[in-house]
């Protein structure tokens, strides 16, 4: 990451503060070992994918503990699971010191039950994501996201008129390539390919294999290069379930195991509204939209307009910048949802917390027409909010009516 300024690493620095462990978690190549290094700089450094690292420490955890107490990085940490429980010991044996540990760990749907089975209430858990455009751009997180620290009116989404974003052109450009630092750095079109050919076969022949020995990993590989151009829209098991000759059960089980190594991050259908009628099928966006679109066959930005997806991939890539942001900050409890009724209402993105609730439409196009707006019109009234918005590759912020706001995506 050479020094690139994370938005999470405030976050961890806080959660130090309070807890004696802090697990950063994410996909591989998501520069979690550089944000532990970054925010603690001179701690003690072990890698427990390094044969040493991982026979020092597994070999008699009371001699390292006695050694190492505090101030340690414990980098990959799902590879030795017994580590939680060791360090619960350690921990309790003085319980009221903080600061002590960070631990990263990814692709391992069980290390965030070792997290809290064995050390409840002694860990915060941060996720790091691939890249933001601010972090490629090496700019502060967008004035935006401090709008979701006070209740959701108009006026205050108004005020990020005298913000000034340049990041336009670049929002495009990591949409097309996504955000894994290394080819976001080369930025070089070969290294990228190659990178992304690279990473994923490593995510099937080394996590899958290794984590799910007995899954039919051609068939899920299969089903991972069907789901990139599913980014976005609603699930249809049984359509997958015909296409990839397995069970819907099975279906189901892939997508579990997409969402809990990164890769896929599905997103629960909104049961508050009125409606009797709400779609409660799955629905999901690929994290990164680089490796869908390397998925998919997008070999380039123009490529990238003429995809046929184009416009569900765009909302997934903006779906997951919002969630990014939002991760980075302290708020509390917050969800987020989908909205869809099965006569064809739908919202793409729903944030719920005390900020209160804000429907989100994402458009790829520059202009929105009011016509495009009648289902957000409709939720907003039969929910009684006070503000929806519209995301799209508009120039400047303007309202569309009385209670939607435009909002282009530079700003976001």
């Amino acid at each position: 990451m050479h020094g690139i300024k994370r938005n999470s690493e405030e976050m961890i620095n806080k959660n130090l503060g309070y807890f004696p462990v802090v697990l950063i978690i994410g996909a591989r190549q998501t520069g979690k070992t550089t944000l532990a290094q970054m925010c603690r700089p001179d701690w003690k450094y072990f890698d427990l994918q390094n044969n040493r690292d991982f026979d020092f420490i597994s070999r008699d955890f009371q001699f390292f503990f006695s050694q190492f107490y505090d101030s340690v990085i414990l980098d990959e940490a799902q590879e030795l699971p017994q580590l939680f429980k060791e360090l619960r010991g350690v921990i309790d044996k003085d319980r009221s010191r903080k600061n002590r540990f960070i631990l990263t760990g990814s692709s391992s749907p069980s290390l965030l039950r070792e997290a809290a089975d064995s050390l409840a209430g002694r860990i915060a858990i941060v996720q790091v994501s691939t890249l933001k455009v601010n972090e490629r751009e090496e700019k502060p997180l967008p004035e935006f996201y401090s709008l979701f620290h006070d209740e959701i009116s108009k006026d205050r989404f108004l005020s990020l008129k005298k913000h000034v974003y340049n990041y336009k052109s670049d929002t495009l450009k990591s949409f097309f390539s996504g955000g894994y630092p290394e080819p976001v750095l080369a930025d070089d079109p070969v290294f990228h390919r190659l990178w992304m050919e690279n990473y994923f076969q490593s995510y099937i022949e080394r996590d899958i294999r290794k984590l799910f020995p007995r899954l039919d990993s051609l068939k899920y590989r299969r089903f991972i290069d069907i789901l990139s151009q599913l980014s976005g829209t609603i699930i249809n098991k049984a359509s997958l379930s015909r296409a990839l000759d397995i069970s819907e059960p099975s279906v189901k089980d892939y997508l579990d195991i997409a969402d809990s190594t990164f890769i896929w991050r599905k997103i629960p259908s909104y049961e508050k509204s009125r409606s009797k009628s709400i779609v409660k099928m799955p629905k999901g966006v690929f994290r990164d939209s680089g490796l869908a679109h390397y998925l998919a066959g997008v070999k380039d930005r123009e490529d990238l307009l003429r995809y046929r997806q184009v416009g569900f991939s765009f909302e997934a890539f903006i779906t997951e910048e919002i969630l990014k942001g939002m991760n980075t900050l302290d708020l509390g409890r917050w969800e987020y949802y989908y909205y869809r009724t099965r006569n064809g209402a739908e919202i793409d993105l729903i944030l719920e917390g005390g900020f209160g609730t804000l429907p989100i439409e994402i458009k790829f196009g520059s202009t929105t027409k009011l016509k495009q707006l009648t289902s957000l019109n409709r939720f907003l009234e039969e929910n009684n909010l006070p503000l929806g918005l519209v995301i799209n590759n508009a120039d400047e912020i303007q309202p569309l009516n009385e209670k939607i706001l435009q909002i282009p995506a530079h700003y976001i």
